[in-house]
């Protein structure tokens, strides 16, 4: 189930928020919840940080507050990575700053447009709908590795790259809660895991499903979880065109 956020400081345009997303819900039988409504960031953050999976947000950019919608989707990220951000705000020219802020929002709607802003709420609640459909039906696939005469087994989705150690002919395996040295070769390993893994450096194999954000001028890839990984000159092509969720 997706859980919808609304986080908007006027209250009669929080109650028309929260009154089209419960419509769209109920007509499209949508496996949907609006869970959260505020006009307080620090309280929608803090029911972020509760919350488990993947959500969608409404952000207001403006809330007469000491935190914005832009810098609360920074925090938001950090808790809900893959989460569906849209903004719905009077500030055009704000829609820029989406982008400096590397948000990837899903839409950027302005309030002054009331006619449309029904369907453009709809629109986006199909489309995050689609895509977390579409998330959720990837085959599930596990990487098995043997550490001190026991078999381990992770789903690829826990896993966020693969490393050579400074071990001999060892490699460091990172998942998002712990890390395990094994005997083996990054040009093995790359030839039996699937195309989510892309080999991004010589001592490097990445997940690019678990990639939080790329910094091509320094060439460090930083993951969901905040660990780093290193990216070579001559691999960045074959990630400067992957979407980051």
């Amino acid at each position: 189930m997706l859980k919808i956020y609304v986080c908007e400081d006027i209250e009669e345009e929080r109650n028309n928020m929260q009154k089209i997303i419960e419509n769209i819900i109920l007509m499209e039988d949508l496996d949907m919840k609006l869970e959260f409504c505020t006009g307080n960031p620090h309280a929608m953050l803090d029911k972020v940080k509760e919350s488990e999976g993947v959500g969608i947000y409404f952000l207001d950019i403006d809330l007469k507050s000491d935190m914005t919608g832009l810098t609360l989707a920074q925090e938001i990220r950090k808790y809900d990575p893959r989460g569906f951000i849209i903004f719905v705000t009077t500030h055009s020219e704000m829609s820029y700053m989406t982008f400096i802020y590397k948000l990837e929002a899903l839409d950027f709607i302005l309030k002054d447009e009331a006619e449309t802003l029904g369907n453009r709420v709809y629109e986006c609640l199909i489309k995050a709908n689609q895509r977390f459909a579409s998330l959720n039906n990837k085959v599930q696939a596990n990487f098995s590795v043997k550490v001190n005469e026991k078999v381990y087994t992770i789903d690829y989705d826990e896993i966020l790259f693969f490393e050579t150690s400074s071990n001999v002919h060892k490699i460091i395996l990172h998942a998002k809660n712990r890390q395990m040295e094994f005997l083996g070769k990054i040009r093995e390993i790359e030839n039996i895991v699937d195309d989510r893994f892309y080999r991004c450096h010589r001592s490097f194999l990445v997940n690019k499903d678990n990639i939080r954000e790329i910094d091509f001028k320094n060439r460090i890839i930083y993951m969901v979880n905040g660990d780093e990984c290193m990216l070579s000159s001559r691999m960045m092509k074959g990630l400067k065109q992957i979407e980051l969720t």
